[in-house]
């Protein structure tokens, strides 16, 4: 085995929850990454929506133990000594798929090795074994301390809340059900001049909807300054409930910009442009508007994407009019209007 050092780290990441196009939702989670060599080690696996086990919504004995269990103070969850480092973000079930790896000590250093697709107890690893992944090995007074911070209350906050506000209450309703079913908490004021200040720090990110004038978003900002929060403030494009919950989701992500695999996006001239900065599936869904203000939905592009910037055809009658298009990956959500 080889005997260079990769560096271990942690990193406040997002699985980014929407609604999706063809009816399904998936599910809002921040969790906590492992960073090997500088790079989000989920970025390694293309096509993988997965979380790490150190997630914020877990209640904070397990939490507890799954950080115990990394510093290999527990016996290992699995048979020959494996751990779970990314399961299913919406159960967490072995049987939806996990990514494993043996977790061992060899002297004072931490070895990860034989990563694996596991779906039951036991891994096959000529079968389904990463074999350009690993081995890692990394000094243990590195390893134990970043995971030893989680234990000395650096670990990720619960689940954040948005604030929505604007005049359209029935919207709104539907938006804030929309983003609880996500698991996004949701409450509406028809301003945030009321909102007493700590209440306000208990948002991640405030939402106005779309028919909100400019003097309605700058006395929010003043409400905020005020108040002494700094949050994203959204100004809502459409009134398209899956656009808002996108919009949504992109402000409440927190983590650095460096770890993003998708970093930017537009869209004009019948095509979009991305940029992702690891290999990754991206999917690309097109909203607009009729005259008769009726929402259309379609996907224009699923597919896996390898670094670098991409350009995107969009169907014509996708986007013809008032038309938005969503850019998609595990961990990011990115919204543009389509420029003519």
């Amino acid at each position: 085995m080889s005997a260079e050092y990769a560096t271990f780290g942690l990193a406040p990441a997002t699985r980014a929850g929407g609604l999706l196009a063809n009816g399904d939702y998936q599910v809002h989670r921040d969790f906590v990454d492992f960073v090997v060599d500088g790079r989000p080690l989920l970025f390694r696996l293309s096509d993988l929506d997965a979380v790490s086990p150190l997630a914020s919504d877990v209640p904070p004995s397990i939490f507890t133990a799954q950080v115990r269990s990394l510093l290999l103070e527990t016996e290992a969850p699995l048979p020959a000594g494996r751990y779970i480092v990314y399961g299913c973000p919406e159960c967490e079930d072995l049987g939806c798929g996990a990514v494993t790896a043996v977790i061992e000590h060899d002297g004072e250093d931490v070895i990860w090795r034989d990563f694996a697709w596991q779906t039951d107890a036991h891994a096959d690893l000529e079968l389904n074994g990463y074999h350009g992944i690993g081995p890692f090995r990394f000094r243990g007074t590195e390893y134990r301390a970043a995971l030893a911070s989680l234990l000395n209350g650096d670990a990720p906050s619960p689940r954040r809340r948005v604030l929505l506000i604007g005049a359209r209450v029935a919207l709104l309703a539907r938006l804030a059900a929309a983003l609880r079913t996500i698991g996004v908490g949701a409450d509406i004021a028809q301003n945030a001049d009321g909102v007493p200040a700590d209440e306000l720090r208990t948002y991640g990110a405030v939402a106005l909807g779309p028919s909100a004038g400019a003097g309605e978003r700058d006395a929010v900002r003043r409400a905020l300054t005020t108040a002494g929060v700094h949050v994203p403030c959204v100004h809502g494009l459409a009134p398209i409930v899956p656009l808002l919950v996108a919009q949504t989701e992109q402000a409440l992500n927190g983590s650095p910009p460096q770890q993003r695999r998708l970093t930017e996006l537009t869209a004009a001239d019948g095509a979009a442009e991305v940029h992702v900065t690891s290999s990754c599936r991206v999917r690309l869904t097109a909203y607009r508007l009729d005259r008769l203000t009726r929402t259309h939905t379609q996907d224009v592009f699923d597919g896996v994407l390898e670094p670098g910037r991409h350009r995107l055809p969009l169907d014509a009658k996708a986007v013809r009019g008032e038309a938005y298009v969503v850019a998609r990956t595990g961990g990011t959500v990115l919204v543009t209007a389509v420029g003519r």
